[in-house]
């Protein structure tokens, strides 16, 4: 037990900006086993993101409140992701081979198609998110039950897409022959509990949400066709992934998931 709890803490640690205790470091075998809670890590940031949410919409415009929560999630992770994605839009819009496109995604500097992606993701992440959030309070009109259904919408769309995105380590090669990333620990190899621990908690909140509307299960099909997509676009160019690689894969599934919830409602 109490190694499993310096593995979550080395999870929490690494993918986020949360305090974490002082013995806490990033121990290659603990960071390798974290993977396993890569999708937990997502009920943190989605339910930060969501008490962030909840009280602006009490004090501020509807807007401005999924703005500030699109800002917790951000802070929270310190644009761990994000940066990913900014990174791998400039590698594969950049490069042609793959050594090209490694040493451009390697350049801390962001380059004109990261700087477009990242406008476009978060145009699209704010309308997609407001107009799902809309779809998730008329569940709640449905069941006439208690109003914590937008918490599971935060919820799932964080821990589905990290669940995505880990999963492209348990079928995918590391790109980088060095051990220059510090993302390279997580791709050392894995075993049968970060495989579980990593869908338990990926797709316990989706089970939830769809016991209230079954036909919420259907947002998978999306979600990890796009992630199957992605992974085989990866392979083609430079051979496997990269930590940036699954930062941009969670991004870009967490969009989808929730213009699948959109989608999805129309037929509901």
């Amino acid at each position: 037990m109490k190694k499993e709890l310096h593995i979550f803490f080395t999870a929490l640690l690494f993918y986020t900006r949360i305090p974490c205790p002082k013995n806490i470091d990033h121990n290659p075998d603990y960071l390798n086993k974290a993977s396993r809670y890569f999708p937990l890590i997502g009920w943190i940031v989605g339910g930060i993101s969501f008490v962030v949410y909840f009280i602006s919409s009490i004090l501020f415009s509807y807007e401005i409140a999924i703005i500030l929560s699109m800002i917790a999630g951000i802070l929270t992770t310190g644009a761990f992701h994000e940066d990913g994605f900014a990174d791998v839009c400039d590698g594969f819009g950049g490069g042609w081979t793959k050594e090209k496109i490694l040493i451009i995604m390697k350049d801390s500097a962001i380059g004109a198609y990261g700087a477009i992606g990242l406008v476009l993701l978060f145009v699209l992440k704010f309308q997609s998110l407001g107009l799902s959030i809309q779809d998730i309070q008329q569940l709640e009109l449905k069941v006439n039950h208690a109003p914590f259904f937008v918490l599971l919408l935060f919820i799932v769309a964080h821990s589905l897409s990290r669940l995505a995105a880990v999963s492209i380590v348990f079928t995918h090669k590391y790109s980088r022959e060095d051990a220059s990333s510090k993302s390279k620990p997580i791709a050392q190899s894995y075993s049968w509990k970060e495989v579980l621990g990593a869908f338990v908690f990926g797709l316990l909140p989706l089970l939830l949400l769809s016991c209230f509307q079954w036909q919420m299960l259907l947002v998978l099909f999306p979600v990890f066709i796009t992630r199957i997509f992605l992974a085989r676009y990866f392979q083609k160019w430079i051979d496997g992934y990269t930590g940036d690689c699954l930062g941009a894969t969670q991004q870009v599934c967490e969009v989808v998931f929730y213009l699948s919830i959109i989608a999805l409602w129309k037929f509901i």
